[in-house]
């Protein structure tokens, strides 16, 4: 099987390229578009024709998994022509790519396509995105849906793992210990997610492949928590001190972009089909990198 990861410089398809180079009979290639590293070719999901991307006609996959979008929400409020080249139109490139090689298409989408209100949410729920980030996550998986392509949606929230660039909450939490800041963050008391393990969604991803299901999968792990709960667990755990924590309302920290405020997701057509998988937890991970 040939697999082609799309956007494997950042968290969650980093974590699918090191779960698939795992697997026998996989033979996989991990695409960036600006930011490279030593295991990634360039492709610009933007611009099919880009003379620098890389080879895909001749390497034919199999599989595509499209990770790439722009995940920053508020940039993406303020910022909605440039968020829909990034998610909306790259996607339906990435349909058109998966249509040629008559590949699966695997996309990952989020709990922001939901309006925050009844969370957390099971596939079934009825969506209702608020934001523009949301509204272009949802566009790109009704254009994934309405392809003839055979297709897998993936959607993930509040996500954090290994990742060269530590972006991701958690990370950004061990480097600040690690490098003995002292600070105060302000964070949402009011916004319940379902944090997860960027490699366990990869793990589930792959387990989806292998068995060749298809529509829309919640992957969200155990934890449901707010944001201030998250950083507790974290600075708890190594009981650091010098970080800390101002709860207040997202009504008081008024971001540009409307956040869910009761969001994550259960699990439960995958822990359906598949009841023995198992999901690691914050205090796992925590404990694996420790």
């Amino acid at each position: 099987m040939k697999v082609v990861i799309l956007g494997a410089s950042g968290l969650v398809g980093g974590n699918f390229l090191k779960k698939f180079k795992e697997l026998k009979g996989v033979e996989v290639i991990g695409t960036h578009l600006n930011f490279a590293t030593k295991e990634t070719v360039k492709f610009n999901t933007m611009d099919l024709d880009d003379t620098a991307n890389f080879d895909i006609k001749g390497f034919q996959p199999d599989v595509i998994v499209h990770c790439g979008a722009l995940t920053w929400v508020d940039y993406c409020e303020q910022h909605p022509e440039e968020s829909y080249e990034k998610t909306v139109a790259s996607t339906e490139n990435v349909v058109q790519l998966a249509e040629e090689f008559n590949a699966k298409l695997v996309y990952i989408s989020s709990d922001y396509v939901f309006d925050g209100k009844n969370g957390p949410y099971v596939e079934t729920d009825p969506v209702n995105p608020k934001s523009i980030y949301g509204k272009h996550k949802l566009a790109a998986e009704e254009i994934v849906k309405s392809s003839n392509v055979n297709h897998l949606i993936l959607r993930i929230t509040n996500v954090y793992g290994d990742e060269i660039r530590n972006k991701n909450f958690i990370a950004r939490l061990l480097t600040d210990i690690q490098n003995g800041e002292q600070k105060t963050l302000k964070l949402p008391f009011d916004q319940y997610a379902t944090p997860v393990n960027a490699f366990d969604v990869a793990q589930a991803g792959a387990l989806l492949l292998e068995y060749d299901k298809t529509g829309v999968y919640h992957i969200a792990s155990t934890d449901f928590m707010n944001r201030v709960q998250l950083a507790r667990r974290v600075l708890d755990f190594y009981d650091y001190r010098k970080i800390k924590i101002e709860p207040l309302s997202t009504k008081a920290i008024n971001p540009p972009a409307e956040r869910p405020l009761r969001g994550g997701m259960i699990s439960e057509r995958l822990l359906r089909e598949f009841p023995a998988f198992t999901f690691t937890n914050v205090n796992d991970y925590l404990n694996l990198v420790n």
